[in-house]
């Protein structure tokens, strides 16, 4: 699925921390004056995740590829470490305790079906990361997710209630879904 080197991971993982380093310190922006591979200038969606000793500390993204891998990658870390409204910004005494955690994903792909039982079928858990969306109500979760909600219902149901929609929202035809996979990887430490 991916076409980013070892190297293209490596460096996107510094990119995100360094990032935020520099936010937190007030510093100049990080420097990027390396020769940049061609995929990291793709325009590609992505998330980045931010965990505090193994607990999530702040998640933010775009499904869809607006801009280039690099400043996805930029601005979903200052957004994930300052933006996050579930959690309040990131300090610096907290700065060693965080794992980086970088998702690059595929395009998502509406996925056709007849009904619920036809929808759990088509879902791939651990694969797919999944778009719930009625009307002006949305919602994801990136593949990751099915380690912490390994049933399909369950997943489904709390990415409905996260889109403020009812429990059982995927049961509805009207909800459309839509389906996208993604390469993660993530600081080793």
């Amino acid at each position: 699925m991916s076409d980013l080197t070892d190297i293209d991971r490596n460096f996107l993982l510094v990119l995100a921390r360094t990032t935020i380093e520099a936010k937190l310190r007030s510093q100049d922006p990080v420097d990027k004056s390396e020769e940049i591979s061609s995929p990291l200038q793709e325009k590609r969606g992505c998330f980045v995740t931010l965990h505090k000793r193994g607990v999530l500390r702040g998640c933010i993204g775009t499904i869809e590829p607006h801009k280039s891998l690099l400043k996805g990658v930029e601005e979903n870390a200052i957004n994930a470490a300052f933006g996050d409204p579930r959690f309040p910004p990131m300090t610096e005494d907290e700065l060693e305790d965080i794992e980086v955690e970088v998702s690059v994903l595929t395009m998502p792909r509406v996925l056709e079906y007849k009904d619920a039982d036809d929808l759990k079928a088509k879902l791939r858990p651990g694969v797919h990361g999944v778009i719930l969306s009625r009307g002006w109500q949305r919602s994801t979760f990136l593949p990751q997710v099915w380690e912490q909600l390994p049933n399909v219902e369950d997943f489904l149901g709390h990415l409905c209630n996260k889109a403020g929609m009812e429990r059982r929202c995927w049961t509805d035809t009207n909800t459309v879904v839509s389906v996208y996979e993604a390469e993660y990887f993530s600081e080793k430490r």
